[in-house]
């Protein structure tokens, strides 16, 4: 369980400071998933501007939920990751192609270079790669629909 002897708020610029127990103040901290796919809410550090852990947090709802709400606002402005949970359309089977999808943020189209371009992260998820660096998630392969199933299998 993590001991919480810091504080955490934020700046006027709107940067997380932490103060830790003994008075010490690390301006600037921000918040490190240990497992961003896996376990999204285990195993988070948070480092200085020099990207040197300040303090490690085993969970975020150990926090007091004020801090927990920070932790996880500050996550979500930093990170992008949508996820994928229909493949609509792909122009050709052949690579570079544009893939058509549905996302947990909305509809959207990107170009996939070539197949090692979509990783295997355990045993069910993907994480899918465009031109532009943009990483998508499939959580879940085996539970799209039988349509996006059809379409991943010709790529994997």
């Amino acid at each position: 369980m993590t001991t919480i002897d810091f504080t955490l708020r934020r700046d006027a610029f709107g940067r997380l400071n932490l103060t830790a127990a003994d008075g010490t103040v690390h301006e600037g901290v921000a918040p490190v998933r240990a497992f961003p796919i896996q376990a999204p809410d285990e195993g988070l550090a948070l480092v200085n501007t020099d990207g040197k852990e300040v303090v490690w947090i085993d969970r975020v709802d150990d926090l007091p939920p004020a801090t927990a709400a920070l932790v996880r606002e500050e996550l979500a402005g930093r990170e992008f990751m949508p996820e994928i949970s229909r493949i609509v359309d792909v122009t050709s089977f052949a690579t570079p192609c544009t893939w058509s999808v549905e996302t947990n943020r909305g509809p959207t189209e990107f170009v996939l270079r070539g197949e090692e371009d979509i990783r295997r992260i355990g045993t069910e998820s993907l994480l899918v790669s465009d031109t532009h660096g943009i990483q998508f998630l499939i959580r879940d392969q085996y539970g799209l629909d039988k349509h996006s199933k059809k379409i991943l299998d010709r790529f994997l």
